[in-house]
């Protein structure tokens, strides 16, 4: 069985966007951007929601061609070309880059996903996640803090059905005050 990591940058408030789906105030540091790369390295399958696709797959297809791109941005850009993705969207009509579209019920599709061989996981994207989470289906959970207060814009969680019991398996600081917190839930 495969395992599913919920993991993405949030605002000490709990936002993953801004209002308007700002994400200015979560630039990386080189440091942080280089354990994101090694996080994406260990995925098989990225799983993503509309939005986080658009955001994605505007910038990263051709984010190793950019004049000032990093070695650490040039290799998350083939890396994330090359690893495979399932898209959730009702709306999209087709989508690329080693990507193929689902258009139906996310919790039956990433379950039956979850229930194959092979290496991690990672869905990406509020409603799509919440979906995973309320369904139980989450084992692990990469928090990414940054020491900004939101005051709006969408959640990191939003309303649950039930208490989710979390473990606490890693804690890390970053330059400029970001914190990970990663967290296995306890079943």
């Amino acid at each position: 069985m495969r395992k599913l990591i919920y993991g993405m940058n949030l605002s000490l408030d709990g936002y993953i966007a801004a209002p308007g789906d700002d994400l200015g105030w979560s630039a990386p540091s080189d440091e942080l951007f280089q354990w994101w790369l090694d996080q994406e390295l260990a995925i098989g399958l990225f799983l993503y929601g509309r939005k986080l696709w658009e955001t994605m797959s505007s910038y990263w297809p051709t984010g190793d061609e950019q004049p000032d791109a990093t070695a650490a941005q040039i290799e998350f850009a083939r890396n994330w070309r090359d690893t495979p993705k399932v898209v959730f969207s009702s709306t999209l009509d087709k989508v690329d880059w080693n990507a193929r579209l689902f258009t139906g019920d996310a919790v039956p599709e990433i379950t039956r996903l979850k229930s194959t061989d092979g290496d991690p996981m990672r869905v990406g994207g509020a409603t799509l996640a919440t979906a995973a989470l309320r369904a139980g289906l989450v084992d692990e959970y990469e928090i990414i803090t940054h020491p900004v207060l939101l005051g709006g814009g969408t959640p990191f969680f939003t309303t649950l059905d039930n208490w989710v019991n979390l473990t606490l398996t890693e804690t890390r600081t970053f330059p400029g005050g970001i914190t990970l917190a990663r967290y296995e839930t306890r079943r």
